[in-house]
């Protein structure tokens, strides 16, 4: 019998085994321990790497399930030479993110990270908490995807102005500026670009040269390698930057964010913008149905599916 292996915390394996009783579901924290062969759906979340490596141990893969948006860490050239089908769901978590970026948009404003940051040092730091209203701002959103449209939602309502970067991909109809206007004109940036080698560190020292007069919010809600982190919390520390807030962050990214004795206005979250209830439960119905598609006969497994 075909199998489907459930990496932790990319489904609820237990709901997956009472919906299908007759499919066989592996449960693993990760893709590092032996991998069972006989797997033929693998359903992951973000930060675990399915590459080639994974691949040769799942000889009789034929589905990929992305229980959310970001497919950087699969080796997305690997699956079609194998014949694998990818399966994902961009959407469902998108409004949390956008609600994430809101949260972090008038924690910055107010520098409520940078006070909570001085008093776990043990200093009182009143007087560098001055904020600024979020209503006199101009917001600039780097990425029309999901993530950025919902982003570019929750924040309309309560900033002076909206506008995306110019993208070739972006659909038609929003409000659009160049990059250099953006940068020139926009007191918060948010970044909800995908991780590709044209994006990767994107927002580097250039971009912080560019973007300094303003002493700009920078918001990163996408995936963190598109920005140069060391580059942008040295901005932080010097001034260049009122405010930098990350939710992408990987136990491999805590080396970046530990050791500061300096207050900073810095919000980082481990992943948690898509983290709400209703979300994973709307994944977790969107998953079982799925998986109730592709195993429908054993046939299907083997064959690689239909969609």
């Amino acid at each position: 019998m075909s199998a489907v292996l459930v990496v932790r915390g990319a489904a609820d394996a237990g709901a997956i085994r009472r919906a299908l009783p007759g499919v066989l579901v592996h449960d693993l924290l990760d893709l590092n321990s032996p991998l069972p062969s006989d797997t033929a759906v693998v359903v992951l979340r973000s930060g675990v790497r399915l590459g080639e490596r994974e691949l040769d141990a799942l000889p009789r893969l034929r589905h990929v399930v992305r229980t959310g948006s970001g497919i950087d860490h699969i080796d997305v050239s690997a699956l079609q030479r194998r014949v694998i089908t990818l399966h994902r769901n961009a959407e469902a978590g998108a409004g949390a993110v956008g609600e994430w970026v809101l949260a972090a948009a008038l924690a910055l404003a107010r520098r409520i990270p940078l006070g909570q940051h001085a008093l776990m040092l043990g200093r009182h730091e009143k007087a560098a908490c001055m904020g600024i209203s979020l209503g006199t701002l101009a917001a600039g959103v780097w990425g029309a995807g999901p993530v950025g449209l919902a982003a570019e939602w929750a924040l309309a309502p309560y900033v002076d102005r909206t506008a995306f970067a110019t993208w070739p991909s972006n659909p038609p109809g929003l409000r659009e500026l160049s990059q250099t206007a953006l940068m020139e004109q926009s007191q918060v940036h948010v970044i909800a670009l995908p991780l590709r080698p044209t994006t990767e560190h994107l927002i580097g020292e250039d971009f912080l040269a560019r973007v300094a007069p303003q002493r700009p919010l920078l918001i990163c809600a996408g995936r963190l390698e598109t920005l140069d982190v060391t580059a942008c919390l040295r901005a932080l520390a010097d001034g260049r930057l009122s405010g930098l807030a990350l939710d992408p962050v990987e136990r491999e990214h805590l080396p970046l964010l530990t050791g500061s004795k300096t207050p900073l206005n810095l919000l980082a979250s481990p992943h948690i913008g898509a983290q709400r209830a209703d979300v994973r439960g709307a994944l977790d119905r969107w998953a079982i149905d799925l998986l109730r598609e592709i195993t429908a006969d054993d046939k299907i497994l083997i064959e690689g599916g239909h969609r």
